[in-house]
């Protein structure tokens, strides 16, 4: 292995364990926000992801990045807790899409004072240029693992 393949490998290593703990600060600053609404950040991230327009569950995890399944049980939760509801999908008959009912809008928006708060300790923190920098980094992240993990890479494959 040559110098130039460990530093990119450290660079990966250094990326992705950043990302991680980046995930598990979130998720617990999103939990510490989402449980006085009496959400979940579980629930918070579904309920998130359908307020501007409904998606099936499949659309919905896409965007958030896990599968279908779990996202199809915690619709499930929503619906059943009055949250969301189910819609028909005219582009598809059995997949239908799930929207937030006045009841989830409502409860979500009682986060909004916190994700603020949050926001804005964060811009003085960065400053707001690096703020956007960050946010813009990291979308860009996203979309190159999308491209090179379309096909996976094997250990063969990497070797040639």
């Amino acid at each position: 292995m040559t110098r130039v393949e460990r530093d990119l490998q450290d660079l990966l290593s250094r990326t992705a364990l950043g990302v991680f703990r980046l995930n598990g600060q979130f998720l617990a600053v999103s939990e510490h926000m989402a449980r006085p609404a009496g959400l979940t950040a579980a629930w918070w991230q579904v309920l998130g992801a359908v307020l501007s327009e409904p998606l099936p569950v499949s659309g919905v995890a896409r965007v958030m990045g896990i599968t279908r399944q779990s996202v199809q049980r915690i619709a499930d939760l929503l619906v059943h807790e009055g949250l969301a509801e189910y819609l028909p999908n005219p582009a598809h008959r059995r997949a239908k899409l799930l929207a937030p009912t006045h009841l989830g809008r409502v409860t979500v928006a009682r986060i909004d004072p916190a994700h603020a708060e949050l926001a804005t300790r964060l811009a003085a923190e960065l400053g707001e240029e690096a703020f956007a920098e960050t946010a813009r980094v990291l979308e860009r992240l996203s979309e190159a693992m999308d491209a090179v993990t379309a096909s996976p890479i094997t250990p063969a494959d990497a070797a040639n």
